[in-house]
Protein backbone atom coordinates (compact mmCIF):
# COMPACT_ATOMS: atom_id res chain seq x y z
CA UNK A 1 0.00 0.00 0.00
CA UNK A 2 1.14 3.50 -0.79
CA UNK A 3 0.95 5.78 2.25
CA UNK A 4 3.08 8.59 0.88
CA UNK A 5 1.53 11.76 -0.46
CA UNK A 6 2.86 11.10 -3.98
CA UNK A 7 -0.45 10.32 -5.66
CA UNK A 8 0.51 11.03 -9.27
CA UNK A 9 3.69 10.31 -11.22
CA UNK A 10 5.57 12.99 -13.14
CA UNK A 11 6.73 10.29 -15.56
CA UNK A 12 3.10 9.39 -16.32
CA UNK A 13 2.37 13.10 -16.81
CA UNK A 14 5.18 13.38 -19.36
CA UNK A 15 4.02 10.26 -21.20
CA UNK A 16 0.49 11.67 -21.36
CA UNK A 17 1.93 15.03 -22.40
CA UNK A 18 2.99 13.38 -25.65
CA UNK A 19 -0.75 13.20 -26.34
CA UNK A 20 -1.30 16.56 -24.66
CA UNK A 21 -3.20 18.02 -27.57
CA UNK A 22 -6.02 15.73 -26.30
CA UNK A 23 -5.77 17.13 -22.76
CA UNK A 24 -4.94 13.71 -21.32
CA UNK A 25 -2.19 14.97 -18.97
CA UNK A 26 -4.51 17.68 -17.65
CA UNK A 27 -7.25 15.14 -16.90
CA UNK A 28 -4.67 12.94 -15.15
CA UNK A 29 -3.53 15.79 -12.88
CA UNK A 30 -7.12 16.70 -11.97
CA UNK A 31 -7.73 19.61 -14.33
CA UNK A 32 -10.85 18.47 -16.24
CA UNK A 33 -11.93 21.92 -17.45
CA UNK A 34 -8.60 22.75 -19.08
CA UNK A 35 -8.37 19.12 -20.25
CA UNK A 36 -11.65 19.55 -22.08
CA UNK A 37 -10.52 22.88 -23.55
CA UNK A 38 -7.29 21.25 -24.72
CA UNK A 39 -9.27 18.39 -26.25
CA UNK A 40 -11.44 20.71 -28.33
CA UNK A 41 -8.64 23.17 -29.27
CA UNK A 42 -5.82 20.67 -29.84
CA UNK A 43 -3.86 21.90 -26.83
CA UNK A 44 -4.72 25.55 -27.44
CA UNK A 45 -3.45 25.10 -31.00
CA UNK A 46 -0.24 23.54 -29.69
CA UNK A 47 0.86 26.58 -27.68
CA UNK A 48 -0.60 25.43 -24.36
CA UNK A 49 0.70 21.96 -25.04
CA UNK A 50 4.28 23.26 -25.37
CA UNK A 51 3.96 25.45 -22.27
CA UNK A 52 2.73 22.44 -20.29
CA UNK A 53 6.04 20.68 -20.88
CA UNK A 54 7.43 23.04 -18.25
CA UNK A 55 4.32 23.06 -16.04
CA UNK A 56 4.12 19.31 -15.39
CA UNK A 57 6.19 19.45 -12.16
CA UNK A 58 3.82 22.05 -10.69
CA UNK A 59 0.74 20.16 -11.93
CA UNK A 60 2.15 17.07 -10.20
CA UNK A 61 2.70 18.98 -6.92
CA UNK A 62 -0.83 20.38 -7.03
CA UNK A 63 -2.28 16.91 -7.60
CA UNK A 64 -0.19 15.46 -4.76
CA UNK A 65 -1.57 18.13 -2.40
CA UNK A 66 -5.17 17.84 -3.59
CA UNK A 67 -5.65 14.08 -3.77
CA UNK A 68 -5.16 11.38 -1.16
CA UNK A 69 -2.92 8.35 -1.52
CA UNK A 70 -4.17 4.94 -0.44
CA UNK A 71 -4.74 1.44 -1.70
CA UNK A 72 -6.03 2.60 -5.11
CA UNK A 73 -3.16 3.73 -7.34
CA UNK A 74 -4.08 6.74 -9.48
CA UNK A 75 -1.79 5.81 -12.37
CA UNK A 76 -3.13 2.25 -12.65
CA UNK A 77 -6.72 3.51 -12.52
CA UNK A 78 -5.99 6.10 -15.22
CA UNK A 79 -4.34 3.53 -17.49
CA UNK A 80 -7.34 1.23 -17.06
CA UNK A 81 -9.77 4.08 -17.72
CA UNK A 82 -7.91 5.24 -20.81
CA UNK A 83 -7.52 1.86 -22.48
CA UNK A 84 -10.28 -0.30 -20.99
CA UNK A 85 -12.72 2.28 -19.64
CA UNK A 86 -15.56 1.36 -21.96
CA UNK A 87 -15.32 -2.15 -20.47
CA UNK A 88 -15.40 -0.87 -16.88
CA UNK A 89 -11.96 -2.21 -15.90
CA UNK A 90 -11.11 0.91 -13.87
CA UNK A 91 -14.35 0.61 -11.89
CA UNK A 92 -13.70 -3.04 -11.13
CA UNK A 93 -10.16 -2.13 -10.01
CA UNK A 94 -11.66 0.41 -7.59
CA UNK A 95 -14.01 -2.22 -6.17
CA UNK A 96 -17.09 -0.83 -7.93
CA UNK A 97 -18.03 -4.21 -9.36
CA UNK A 98 -21.69 -3.48 -10.05
CA UNK A 99 -21.06 -0.39 -12.16
CA UNK A 100 -18.02 -2.11 -13.71
CA UNK A 101 -20.25 -4.90 -15.01
CA UNK A 102 -22.83 -2.33 -16.18
CA UNK A 103 -20.04 -0.55 -18.12
CA UNK A 104 -18.94 -3.89 -19.57
CA UNK A 105 -22.43 -4.66 -20.82
CA UNK A 106 -23.25 -1.16 -22.10
CA UNK A 107 -19.94 0.15 -23.46
CA UNK A 108 -19.41 2.47 -20.51
CA UNK A 109 -23.11 3.35 -20.52
CA UNK A 110 -22.86 4.17 -24.19
CA UNK A 111 -19.71 6.27 -23.67
CA UNK A 112 -21.32 8.86 -21.40
CA UNK A 113 -20.17 7.18 -18.18
CA UNK A 114 -16.72 6.84 -19.68
CA UNK A 115 -16.60 10.61 -20.30
CA UNK A 116 -17.98 11.27 -16.81
CA UNK A 117 -15.14 9.23 -15.33
CA UNK A 118 -12.54 11.32 -17.16
CA UNK A 119 -13.92 14.31 -15.27
CA UNK A 120 -14.27 12.62 -11.87
CA UNK A 121 -11.81 9.70 -11.57
CA UNK A 122 -9.33 11.51 -9.29
CA UNK A 123 -12.13 12.51 -6.91
CA UNK A 124 -13.60 8.98 -6.96
CA UNK A 125 -10.20 7.53 -6.01
CA UNK A 126 -9.66 10.12 -3.27
CA UNK A 127 -13.07 9.29 -1.79
CA UNK A 128 -12.27 5.58 -1.72
CA UNK A 129 -8.75 6.17 -0.36
CA UNK A 130 -10.18 8.41 2.38
CA UNK A 131 -12.81 5.92 3.48
CA UNK A 132 -12.42 3.29 6.13
CA UNK A 133 -13.08 0.65 3.48
CA UNK A 134 -9.82 -1.20 2.88
CA UNK A 135 -9.48 -4.46 0.99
Amino acid sequence: MNYTNDTHLKSMGYILWLFGFTGSHRFYFGKPISGTIYFFTFGLLGVGWLVDLFLIPSLDRQADLRFRAGWIDYSIAWILLTFLGLLGAHRMYMGKWFTGVIYLLTGGIFGLGYLYDFWTLNDQITEINSSERWP
